[in-house]
């Protein structure tokens, strides 16, 4: 019997079998701020247990600059909503000029956030099912913020909660000199100081290095290298090496 089935091409899998779509992954480019955000909530511990608050975070991937967030007691679409309403209308988005990539959390994907998007000219994109790869930028700041030593086990309450993340993002914008932004801040590279930045370390190099060659054997140390392209899944080649950005 399984020999004429084979013969007819009828030897195959007959019970129902859950097929699931092919997601591309995204490839998503910026060479300067304002281009691409990328946004997403993560869970806070409460004060006591099954309790929690919800931190939002809108990050621009060029200059990792925070340019929005809140706190709040549940994950709401409509607070979505407006956090990235007023981001836009802060930084002076212009239709057709911003992508703006999450996961695929239910607030990402709900209707008013979509139908928002769509008023403001902004492209949105989403990450595949179940790869965290797929939104980098925001899981890093997450942990950055979650692997800092002074970070509680647990916040006592929604004010306490705001108190602590309104100090941390005033420093992770202001004053934490990112080892991807070539040791600039984030409101640096976001605000377009970087050039005048990098020239002055490159002044206090020099001088240091003419006051005591000895101490640099390399010769005259260089400041590191600005970003020049900030990428979400760089393509690759059909040998699967990364292509190099022109």
């Amino acid at each position: 019997m399984y020999r004429v089935l084979e013969e007819n091409q009828e030897v195959r899998e007959r019970r129902a079998q859950l097929r699931h779509p092919k997601y591309a992954a995204p490839e998503l480019l910026a060479t300067k701020p304002n281009q691409l955000w990328s946004w997403d909530i993560t869970k806070l511990l409460g004060p006591t247990k099954w309790t929690y608050f919800y931190l939002y975070v809108v990050l621009d991937v060029f200059s990792r600059y925070v340019v929005g967030w809140l706190v709040a007691d549940a994950e709401s679409s409509a607070l979505a909503e407006k956090l990235i309403s007023e981001a836009c209308e802060r930084q002076g988005i212009a239709p057709g000029q911003l992508t703006i990539h999450a996961d695929r959390g239910s607030s990402m994907k709900s209707k008013p956030v979509a139908m928002l998007l769509a008023d403001l000219g902004i492209t949105k994109t989403h990450s595949r099912p179940h790869v965290s790869n797929d939104n980098p930028y925001s899981e890093a700041q997450f942990k950055t913020l979650k692997y800092r030593p002074d970070f509680p086990e647990r916040f006592g309450c929604i004010e306490d909660t705001r108190g602590f993340h309104g100090d941390f993002f005033g420093w992770y914008n202001n004053e934490h000199h990112h080892t991807g932004l070539g040791l600039l801040t984030p409101a640096d590279v976001h605000f377009g100081r970087a050039e005048e930045r990098r020239a002055a370390r490159t002044q206090v190099l020099e001088a240091a290095h003419l006051a005591h060659p000895e101490r640099f054997v390399l010769g005259t140390p260089t400041p590191p290298a600005l970003p020049t392209a900030a990428w979400i899944n760089k393509p690759k080649s059909e040998n699967g090496s990364v292509i190099a950005q022109a």
